[in-house]
């Protein structure tokens, strides 16, 4: 006999919940996946090409395990770590065809950002619903993402307006704060709003960020299944998974 399931925590309750952006409020997160796969499947054949080394290809559990949520560097270097390519760090002035850390990120986020600008991204419906109703309860919510282009994708989504906090790529950066699955993101927004983990949510589709959550001590960690699976996310941290946000409005 299955046990029930436990009832959703009413988020309205809390000191302040604190959202992931892509792939929570956007699906942003299926623009980014398909922008590794185009760096790292180019990369992977240039590779080969000057060091006569092949490699598995690029995969898209690859995205899952090594990239999903993480800084945008940090990606680069676990996915290169995963296949044994070791590669120089480089510096925020390489251009893209460098063969550099820097270099390679630099190729993703104008990947990313040509297919934001062309094509617009729409919020999912769920996610709205729930911060109008946080909105209209009160209750401080924040941003916290690993992407350097938060700010932009909020605009271009319309979502600017929900948020007086936003700690994402650039500020982690330029305040030197440990970036996902470390909590330091989670915790600076907390604190920001005021809140604290004991009384917070953190929100999360990447298994990085529930760990993160997790770490951090947060009172609710809820994964949204966009594609990692409710077990991983479950195993990483997360204490309620729900495949939409639409499932914790009241």
């Amino acid at each position: 006999m299955s046990s029930a399931r436990p009832p959703l925590p009413d988020l309205r309750e809390l000191s302040a919940v604190l959202f992931d952006l892509d792939g929570v409020l956007t699906p942003t997160a299926e623009v980014h996946q398909r922008a590794w796969g185009d760096l790292f499947t180019a990369f992977l054949a240039e590779h080969a090409e000057r060091t006569g080394q092949s490699q598995a290809p690029w995969q898209e559990q690859d995205y899952f395990d090594h990239v999903d949520g993480k800084p945008r560097l940090d990606g680069v270097r676990d996915f290169l770590a995963s296949r044994g390519i070791e590669l120089p760090e480089g510096s925020e002035q390489d251009g893209p065809a460098e063969h550099t850390v820097h270099g390679l990120g630099g190729r993703k986020n104008a990947a990313f950002m040509g297919v934001l600008q062309r094509d617009g991204v729409t919020a999912y419906p769920g996610s709205v619903a729930l911060l109008d109703q946080l909105r209209a309860a009160g209750t401080p919510v924040a941003v916290v993402s690993s992407s350097a282009n938060a700010t932009e994708v909020l605009a271009a989504a319309g979502l600017t307006h929900y948020f007086t906090v936003v700690v994402d790529g650039r500020v982690a950066q330029a305040e030197g704060i440990p970036g996902k699955p470390a909590p330091d993101t989670f915790l600076t927004a907390c604190e920001r709003l005021a809140g604290t983990p004991g009384s917070a949510a953190v929100v999360e589709d990447a298994t990085s960020g529930c760990r993160a959550g997790a770490a951090g001590g947060f009172a609710h960690v809820i994964g949204v299944d966009r594609g990692a699976g409710a077990e991983a996310l479950t195993a990483a941290g997360a204490t309620t998974v729900v495949p939409d946000l639409q499932e914790l409005v009241r």
